[in-house]
């Protein structure tokens, strides 16, 4: 071709996919893996891998293309006996899909407009199905982005039907991922193994130092100089499930509680919106009580 010729665009028949996988590390994987795709027809966009020494395990995600009339079903299909001869947990996903979520919030908003807005401006490759809370104060705040607001209030006798009125909610909705964007109420252990791995919590990082109310001003009490926050994974261990990602900020000695609390909300935001980004793109893969993150 003349070097003064423009050069062609990409072409735009070809649909993208992610395979992600995990299992016991040995020689071979990623050679299997690439040997597939190559006769498949497919062409590796994107390549991550990590082998962990002290689990034994491996961990991949691999963003693909492919033309059709290949599909995510045929790919499926025969990528199995690949993933049995090397005892893989795997999944296969289109990558122009978003994903849909649920959010659940209380009387914090900061985390739930965050994501919102995100999910609006397309900085997020969400589709927010629906948003849950125990209070109404946020109804008129979703019902301005058109998306459907359930209010469940929740007491200690009726907590098992609130939780299963979330679930029919999330199995109507095709719900792939719950939020909890200050949800402040404890989910039960059969909830948790119901959604788990498909579930994702913010809250300060103080713990467990400065527990119960006003943790913010307990923590100025005590002088703290970093503010963080932690998003993770859900689990029957309050607050203690697989960490996705964390956010600090440091504060000087004149910081008040209200200026702490405002430097929290912030760091909630972006460390929630960060691992919600992360898991939407299959980019979080569970090593136990850890995660792999392929950012």
């Amino acid at each position: 071709m003349n070097d003064s010729q423009p050069a062609k665009p990409a072409r735009s028949d070809h649909d993208q996919y992610l395979l992600t996988l995990s299992c016991p590390d040995k020689r071979g994987i990623v050679h299997a893996v690439s040997s597939y795709l190559f006769m498949t027809g497919c062409n590796i966009v994107d390549s991550q891998q990590f082998g962990d020494q002290d689990t034994g395990l491996f961990f991949m995600r691999v963003h693909f293309s492919a033309e059709p009339p290949v599909t995510a079903d045929k790919l499926r299909a025969s990528f199995a006996a690949v993933a049995d001869s090397f005892g893989m947990d795997w999944q296969i996903h289109s990558a122009d899909q978003k994903m849909r979520i649920l959010i659940m919030v209380s009387k914090f908003g900061h985390c739930l407009n965050d994501l919102l807005f995100r999910s609006r401006i397309g900085a997020l490759p969400v589709e927010i199905a629906a948003v849950v809370s125990n209070h109404t104060d946020f109804e008129e705040l979703v019902g301005s982005y058109g998306i459907p607001f359930h209010h469940i209030p929740v007491t200690k006798d009726a907590k098992p039907q609130a939780e299963a009125e979330l679930l029919d909610i999330v199995e109507a909705e095709g719900v792939e991922l719950v939020v909890l964007a200050r949800y402040m109420q404890v989910i039960s252990d059969d909830l948790c193994k119901k959604l788990a791995g498909r579930i994702i919590n913010i809250h300060h990082s103080f713990l467990p130092s400065f527990k119960g109310a006003k943790p913010y001003h307990q923590a100025h009490a005590r002088g703290v100089k970093l503010i963080g926050a932690t998003a993770h994974y859900v689990t029957a261990d309050l607050d203690e499930g697989p960490i996705i990602e964390q956010e600090v900020e440091r504060v000087g000695h004149e910081a008040t509680p209200e200026q702490l609390v405002a430097v929290g909300r912030d760091v909630e935001c972006q460390a929630l919106a960060r691992a919600v980004k992360w898991h939407s793109e299959h980019r979080v893969l569970l090593n136990g009580t850890r995660t792999v993150v392929f950012a």
